[in-house]
């Protein structure tokens, strides 16, 4: 069927309710939208899904979420998981408890348990409960630090990380294999309950999710020492974030906590905000006009669903409030654990730091200095997640820290994916023991440029909406890929690596080998002088992003050679 036959077929069959029928109703006549709408099915890719809500195939709705949660149970029980069944968590979005909800009543008419959580919860405390609970498998329901308008589902197996291969391949081709969605299982929400297939979750994993994260803490009597004069600065951004990072703050001993009362409760709308991203810097103005306020000494702020945090922390000497990025305050907690536990001698055996490949280089040279094992994976905290479970399996290395640059960590094993709330606990921690010594967070990154090298990064996305826009997307990647450059300005390629042929090239000598990472759709360029660019399109969004980095001699000429290689970059594209 075209796009407009599947749009006569939403629009006039019983399957679908009245609601839904009204909205496509006031489309009728607009041709683009509509096309928009039903072009193509809304792709389960290798998280998961991610996009607008309304109605449609190619929409966030209860009938894509339930085709989904379909194909999940039929891979579930082909694994004989039901009876270990499927843990669920989800945000302040809109629609997020009904898409909840509606994914573990798909789940429990196929006869699996389903574990849903009795309000929103981080994304990362879903990725522990599963585990503590023993699952096969869980969900997020979120849109992370998308506009307002998105909704998403997040997959996660058993070892607690977003499904990696072969589970996501699979999964893909179960979902993609329901060609009649009325097919699609559900029950009533009460039956679910009677027969003990819907299950509620709560304080009880709050409190075991706390006390891991209290494990992390490296020096308790420095937070003592210090916990009534350091003075933070804190927003959820209408988020899941409010009621698990106010708590464990507190429990640690932090009394100036202030939090940023026009954005403490959820919104779905994020009213008080242009884009719920830690990225943005527009989005701490409330955050900033409050550390300003109070005197704060560190400005924190974690995305909606509290997996990405983004901070700015004072200067003393301009009393102004820097900006970090997710490499650099990745690698103030990188560094502090690994001084402080090689210092205590609590560093394990054969430590190991994971990081992604567009991730800053700094943290090679931060692991060189501590005898740690950097290991690069491809871009997504899912693989991060992925190295613990086969550290743990193989015993060949033991997990410390990971990190990727857009602004997620983890510190410790008890999730398997990017935690805010442990990296706020961790930076308060790092920002204690700054206060202690009489200097701050951007004195203790200024130490570490001057120590390891004045490493700069940036990101330049453009984004292509639509069915023209995808195709864009396709052609600027095969023409990176089919004819690669030999330099972005004056900057040469040393290596050229494509992950989805497994093809590397030496530019220098033309020599051919392989890459040794699984496959996908990403040009890495590595350059003179420690620089490097790297080609992905978003998983998520309808963009195709640049990642760049270099080294410099100070933080002007980071700058200045960071410039200049995005000004050859725009050129070339």
């Amino acid at each position: 069927m075209d796009y407009r036959e599947i749009f006569d077929f939403w629009l006039k069959d019983d399957y679908f309710d009245q609601g839904t029928k009204e909205e496509l109703l006031a489309i009728r006549n607009n041709e683009k939208e509509v096309e928009d709408r039903f072009y193509k099915n809304l792709e389960f890719g290798t998280g998961g899904l991610r996009g607008v809500l309304g109605a449609g195939t190619n929409r966030m709705n209860i009938y894509t979420v339930r085709k989904a949660s379909q194909g999940l149970a039929e891979y579930v029980l082909q694994a004989d998981g039901a009876d270990r069944g499927v843990a669920i968590a989800y945000d302040s979005r809109r629609m997020s408890p009904e898409f909840a909800d509606e994914a573990a009543l798909c789940l429990a008419a196929n006869g699996i348990k389903t574990y849903v959580f009795d309000a929103l919860r981080p994304t990362p405390e879903l990725s522990f409960a599963l585990r503590k609970l023993r699952c096969i498998a869980g969900i997020v329901i979120t849109a992370s630090h998308n506009p307002p308008e998105y909704n998403g589902y997040k997959v996660y197996w058993e070892d607690g990380a977003q499904i990696t291969p072969p589970h996501d391949a699979n999964i893909i081709a179960k979902v993609n294999a329901i060609e009649d969605i009325r097919s699609v299982k559900t029950m009533p929400k009460q039956e679910a309950v009677e027969k003990g297939l819907y299950n509620v979750i709560g304080k009880e994993i709050d409190d075991s999710y706390m006390e891991e994260l209290k494990k992390q803490i490296l020096h308790p009597e420095v937070i003592k020492a210090v916990a009534d004069d350091i003075r933070i600065v804190y927003t959820p951004f209408h988020g899941t974030g409010n009621v698990p990072v106010r708590r464990i703050l507190k429990e640690l001993g932090f009394t100036q906590v202030y939090v940023v009362p026009e954005q403490e409760l959820p919104d779905p709308d994020f009213t008080t905000l242009e884009y719920p991203n830690p990225e943005d810097p527009k989005a701490f103005t409330l955050a900033l006009k409050l550390a300003r306020e109070k005197g704060a000494d560190i400005v924190m702020a974690t995305d909606p669903d509290a997996d990405r945090l983004g901070i700015y922390a004072l200067d003393k000497h301009s009393r102004e409030y820097v900006p970090f990025t997710g490499n650099m305050s990745g690698m103030l907690i990188a560094e502090y654990i690994l001084r402080e536990r090689l210092a205590g001698g609590t560093m394990p055996e054969n430590p190991a730091l994971v990081t992604t490949i567009v991730t800053t280089n700094m943290a090679k040279a931060v692991s060189r200095a501590y005898g740690v094992k950097e290991i690069e994976v491809l871009t997504g905290f899912k693989y991060i997640g992925e190295q613990i479970h086969r550290f743990e399996q193989s015993g060949e290395y033991n997990y410390v820290f990971g990190l990727e640059e857009s602004y997620g960590c983890l510190a410790g094993t008890h999730a398997r994916d990017k935690d805010a709330v442990v990296a706020v606990m961790c930076l308060a921690e790092v920002a204690a023991y700054c206060k202690k010594l009489g200097i701050t967070l951007w004195d203790m990154m200024l130490e570490m440029y001057e120590k390891y090298g004045y490493y700069k990064e940036a990101q330049y996305a453009i984004t292509k909406k639509g069915k023209e826009g995808l195709a864009e997307i396709a052609a600027t990647m095969e023409k990176l890929r089919s004819n690669p450059p030999k330099a972005f300005g004056e900057l040469k390629v040393k290596q050229f690596r494509d992950y989805k042929r497994h093809k590397t090239i030496d530019l220098e000598t033309g020599a051919e080998g392989e890459t040794d990472l699984p496959t996908s759709n990403v040009l890495y360029f590595e350059l003179e002088n420690d620089a490097w660019c790297c080609a992905r399109p978003s998983g998520t969004e309808p963009k195709i992003k640049f990642y760049m980095g270099v080294k410099g001699s100070s933080l002007e000429d980071a700058q200045a050679k960071l410039d200049a290689l995005t000004a050859a970059l725009k050129a070339m594209i």
